[in-house]
């Protein structure tokens, strides 16, 4: 399976007559596309906004990110959403790179949400800060939802998706400054000199966890509390199958962007032929009762096994109940005797010393952490403020509150705040990005 990315680097994105890219400008004709976006009714109020990096700017609640793609063979950039569902992972995708499309709630925020900010202290906490980020601002009808903490966000999340493609249309037809090319050849078939290499699976755990459907992340459309473990091709995730949901605290979450943008298949990429054998993916899922824990640990590392892998390394989306499938899964790996490292974030507290895991086991013996979500952070009031800065306090935000006996309010009267690295917007970078490094004291 051959996949090319055929790039186009970002360098301005503005307002002006016609939705077009030019000498790395990214214009958009802004009341067309909030028309195009109305032509949902679920969406009854919407503003488009530009931040760029180095603003003081503060974006608030942040639902979803998603880089600007279009396939120019007319196939669904996000198949089984923005349109019919159809194979992803082979042919040719155009990206706009440099930029980002930010789904933000123009009045309510939810447990998911988070916040980025566009500069000064706060920007070192996401990568999205690093990005020019095209807000689609919107307010619903779902008033079903509307109070209620955990929200779907689907009108938002769609929205989103739907002008990301929209906006790719401005190079479905322009020849790519850069492409990458993703292959692998069938796993049986491969020359007997990277056959030599150890081989290694990467295996993904996605947010799946709640059992009424439309808040996890979706596999071509598919709710994901109804998968079971699944071999894929890492292409796959990178050519728009997987959508990330609403439903895991901010700092842990895997945005579509993150998806599309893997860092650590990137990287296995890089290294296959020279030091590894790259498998592909087991795409496993995170689960609610000890069983199905357990049912899904005994899939992947029989997976593992028959594949011949030789080494794995597991991520999970989010903490807390869901390090239970993350340690499962590695310990079971290590049983059949596949070495495996683990890549989470860990909740240790505000003062850093409890637990990192709800549960270890003797067999995870290699595990890298993103961070910290407990960690408290303080940042001055921002000039400017996309969404509604009240609702990191008022919404139920992982990361926000309405008030602490020690701390007060997130928001402040001054509009400075006090939050915990939770409501950072994919703050940890589980995907791969993390800059954070580790202190001894």
């Amino acid at each position: 399976m051959k996949l090319e990315i055929g790039n186009f680097q970002v360098k301005d994105v503005v307002f002006g007559e016609q939705t077009m890219f030019h000498n790395g400008v990214l214009s958009i004709n802004k009341e067309e596309a909030m028309s195009f976006l109305k032509e949902d009714e679920h969406i009854i109020d919407v503003d488009i906004i530009i931040a760029k990096p180095g603003e003081n700017t503060r974006i608030v609640p942040v639902k979803e990110a998603v880089e600007p793609r279009i396939r120019p063979d007319g196939r669904p950039v996000f198949p089984g959403v923005t349109g019919d569902v159809e194979a992803a992972g082979s042919g040719r995708v155009h990206a706009l790179k440099g930029c980002s499309v930010l789904g933000v709630g123009m009045h309510y925020g939810s447990f998911g949400d988070g916040l980025i900010d566009m500069g000064g202290e706060g920007a070192k906490y996401t990568l999205f800060s690093e990005l020019i980020n095209i807000c689609v601002v919107a307010d619903t009808d779902e008033e079903f939802e509307r109070f209620e903490q955990q929200k779907k966000n689907r009108a938002i999340r769609w929205a989103t998706h739907k002008l990301a493609e929209y906006l790719g249309n401005a190079v479905k037809d322009l020849v790519p400054e850069e492409t990458e090319v993703f292959e692998l050849d069938s796993v049986i078939k491969r020359s007997e000199e990277i056959s030599k290499l150890p081989s290694v699976v990467l295996v993904m755990q996605p947010q799946s966890q709640m059992e009424e459907l439309g808040y996890n992340d979706l596999v071509y459309g598919w709710d994901m509390n109804k998968f079971v473990p699944t071999f894929m091709h890492p292409n796959e995730i990178l050519d728009g199958a997987m959508i990330s949901g609403s439903f895991m605290p901010s700092s842990s979450k895997w945005c579509t962007y993150d998806f599309q943008n893997f860092p650590t298949i990137k990287e296995l990429y890089k290294e296959h032929g020279k030091s590894i054998n790259f498998l592909g993916v087991i795409m496993s899922n995170l689960n609610v009762s000890l069983e199905q824990k357990k049912r899904s640990a005994i899939f992947v590392a029989q997976m593992a096994k028959s594949l011949g892998a030789d080494g794995a390394i597991v991520t999970e989306e989010g903490y807390g109940n869901p390090d239970a499938d993350y340690i499962l899964c590695i310990s079971s790996l290590e049983d059949v005797g596949v070495k495996t490292v683990g890549i989470s974030n860990e909740c240790t507290g505000r003062d850093g010393a409890s637990q990192p895991l709800v549960t270890l086991d003797k067999k995870a013996n290699a595990l890298v952490s993103t961070g910290n979500v407990s960690q408290l952070i303080e940042l001055p009031p921002a000039d400017k403020v996309i969404g509604e800065l009240q609702s990191l306090a008022r919404d139920g935000l992982s990361g926000g509150w309405s008030y602490d006996e020690l701390l007060g309010a997130s928001v402040r009267e001054d509009g400075s705040i006090v939050m915990e690295d939770n409501a950072m917007f994919c703050g940890d970078r589980i995907a791969g990005w993390s800059t954070k490094t580790m202190k001894e004291f």
